[in-house]
């Protein structure tokens, strides 16, 4: 269906681009990488602790380093960070793929995200996570907008999601090349 190209997941923090991802690469027949994971791997470092320890802008450099990295990669399904887009930059190895938005409303994400909020740095300081995840959406919603196929990703089954995707995909790249 991709043609080999890789498929690279966006949206905000909660909207499932991990879980997702495992299942859209297991019906694509491609590989499966976590940005995040990566991340980690390389600095030996969780996210919170980069955050904690190094700042957001440490972290942003070391989300394109990885990237870059991954980009050459062909037959992925690549799960990124939330912030990947925001980074102007990244859109150059995103472009090189196929690039998806897992978009799932505020509601959805706070329900996903209430019980552990503290594993995630953007979310650990926020008094109201509501607001919070509002005002972070808000700010990104134009960058997630690029993306090459939008997907609701409001669905409590993954599977769900991920079949919707598939045939979100399969008509955008009929268009493409019809």
């Amino acid at each position: 269906m991709l043609s080999g190209v890789n498929l690279y997941l966006i949206g905000m923090m909660g909207a499932g681009k991990s879980t997702v991802g495992r299942l859209l690469a297991a019906e694509l027949g491609y590989g499966f990488l976590d940005l995040d994971t990566l991340i980690e791997k390389v600095s030996g470092l969780s996210i919170p602790e980069i955050f904690a320890n190094h700042g957001e802008a440490a972290f942003r450099k070391l989300e394109t380093d990885v990237l870059a990295q991954v980009a050459p990669f062909t037959r992925m399904v690549v799960a990124t960070g939330g912030g990947v887009v925001v980074t102007q930059g990244n859109w150059g190895h995103l472009r090189h793929g196929v690039v998806l938005w897992l978009d799932a409303s505020i509601e959805t994400l706070v329900a996903r995200l209430a019980e552990f909020p503290e594993t995630r740095p953007l979310l650990s300081e926020a008094e109201d996570l509501q607001e919070r995840l509002t005002s972070l959406l808000e700010a990104r919603r134009n960058l997630y907008a690029q993306a090459d196929v939008c997907v609701d990703a409001n669905s409590p089954i993954p599977l769900h999601v991920a079949r919707h995707a598939l045939e979100r995909l399969a008509l955008r790249l009929a268009e493409d090349h019809g």
